[in-house]
């Protein structure tokens, strides 16, 4: 069953972000958009890689009006003692929240059950804490936290122009399309 148009559920986690162990909860991914970045574990190969590459794409994704926030099923503890002996993850700025008890892997459905770890999955949600878009990679693909930019964008522009979709490859500035029996065949 998709994600996509569903309200996030309610959920209460320990996180690490900017030295502080700070609580995150539904509320804080509502009233803005929102980038959520499952990934297996701390500590591993892949998934140093894209938190460090969604670091390099924060301030540009912050610009456009979205949070980060990654989460993994450690502990906000295991977040810091990575954050502290890890040079990529050193970069990180953005909220780690710790899963420990599976309930937002679940809520999200990322959660590998027998392995007691997350896909890797990234959701945007949108200001109403709707999730708008879902991307599941397998365990050894990593993402690439730059097509994030322009997909908030398109999900940012087809919420404030009702009646347009943004057709592939949209870029901003581009055109768009209006839905109509006259597109019908035409494209």
């Amino acid at each position: 069953m998709s994600l996509i148009g569903k309200e996030i559920l309610p959920f209460k986690s320990q996180a690490f972000k900017n030295g502080e162990f700070v609580e995150v909860t539904e509320a804080n991914f509502k009233g803005q958009w929102s980038v959520v970045c499952f990934y297996p574990a701390d500590f591993t190969y892949v998934c140093p890689t894209e938190l460090e590459d969604l670091q390099d794409n924060y301030e540009t994704l912050k610009s456009l009006g979205a949070e980060v926030y990654s989460v993994s099923a450690d502990t906000h503890f295991t977040h810091k003692a990575w954050h502290d002996t890890s040079d990529a993850i050193g970069k990180v700025t953005y909220t780690m929240i710790g899963d420990p008890s599976h309930t937002l892997c679940r809520n999200f459905d990322v959660l590998i059950e027998e392995e007691g770890l997350a896909d890797r999955g990234t959701f945007i949600i949108d200001p109403d804490g709707i999730i708008q878009t879902v991307e599941i990679n397998a365990d050894g693909i990593g993402r690439d936290a730059s097509t994030l930019v322009d997909k908030i964008k398109a999900a940012q522009y087809v919420r404030n122009n009702p009646g347009e979709v943004c057709p592939a490859k949209w870029k901003e500035g581009s055109g768009t399309l209006k839905p109509s029996l006259d597109l019908v065949g035409k494209i």
